[in-house]
């Protein structure tokens, strides 16, 4: 089992993620900003390309399209299973940075409901430490 939010855990769910299907279109470069969490804020980021989850790393990225920020306990609850992201956003719990792309974001929500990202969601769960 990896640590939530640890170098492994990015690496091994990104390893996780390669037989997402191809979604055209889908397509950016994700930062994400944990805060509060018991070992302080943790910055990481993702770069999708057509649905593809080509880098996960921590740290900032460069030019991000999105930038979401979040409280660590929501974001333990979205990845548990027990909060769905979109509520989360349409309740302000994801708070947006201000040069988001609000275009792709919205674009890319509906993704978040996909039956295979489902599934991929609950294989990362069973491999998850908290």
């Amino acid at each position: 089992m990896s640590k939530w939010l640890s170098k492994e855990w990015l690496d091994e769910t990104r390893e996780m993620a390669k037989n997402q299907p191809e979604r055209p279109g889908a397509s950016a470069r994700m930062q994400y900003i944990i805060a509060g969490g018991p070992d302080g804020e943790v910055r990481y980021f993702w770069v999708l390309e057509n649905g593809k989850l080509l880098e996960s790393e921590l740290g900032d990225v460069t030019e991000a399209d999105i930038t979401m920020t979040m409280s660590y306990d929501d974001a333990k609850k979205i990845q548990e299973g027990d909060l769905d992201p979109n509520a989360a956003f349409m309740q302000g719990r994801i708070k947006i940075g201000n040069s988001t792309n609000m275009a792709k974001l919205m674009s890319l929500m509906p993704l978040t409901n996909a039956p295979e990202y489902k599934e991929l969601q609950k294989e990362i769960r069973e491999i998850t430490e908290y």
